[in-house]
């Protein structure tokens, strides 16, 4: 059994918690939304871990970084680990729909099946599940909850949150 440590990051989305084996991340949780996660039984608090993921998340954050680049170890099946791995080629400050997330990955007609594994992403905001939309281009739905995706958003667009009131998708 893998020992499960974590801690938790402030960040202007609220406090995230970062969880995995010490080395490799393989869980990002919300503080609210359908995408909160809390600690479990066994898992050990550790506040000197994941240094570099939270060196990463805060510069994100900041707007000094664009690109992840740390390990990860995300559980999933083939399919989610293929849609959750598209995920990452989606640049900075743009969006795809999920039908698009499912042509790049060669299933074209499995959008619903691609939102349902987008949806189970582990490692949200690094795997940034938080750019895809719906083919309107409405924001839909998303674990740490529509005010959090519509944050990252304009984040990525540089503008502020208040920019992106549903009028620019």
């Amino acid at each position: 059994m893998v020992d499960v440590v974590y801690t938790y990051l402030q960040s202007p989305i609220g406090p995230l918690l970062l969880a995995g084996d010490g080395t490799r991340l393989s869980k990002v949780g919300f503080p609210a939304g359908k995408g909160r996660v809390a600690p479990h039984d066994g898992w050990r608090h550790d506040d000197e871990q994941f240094a570099e993921a939270r060196a990463q998340l805060s510069a994100y954050f900041v707007g000094e970084l664009r690109d992840f680049d740390l390990e990860l170890m995300p559980a999933g099946s083939p399919f989610q680990l293929a849609v959750w791995q598209a995920l990452t080629a989606i640049p900075y400050g743009a969006t795809m729909s999920y039908g698009e997330l499912a042509g790049r990955i060669g299933r074209p007609s499995a959008s619903r099946a691609v939102g349902a594994a987008n949806g189970a992403n582990p490692i949200p905001i690094i795997v940034p599940c938080h750019r895809v939309i719906g083919s309107s281009g409405a924001l839909t739905g998303f674990g740490g909850g529509i005010d959090t995706k519509r944050w990252l958003l304009a984040h990525e667009a540089g503008g502020r949150p208040d920019d992106l009131q549903g009028s620019l998708f």
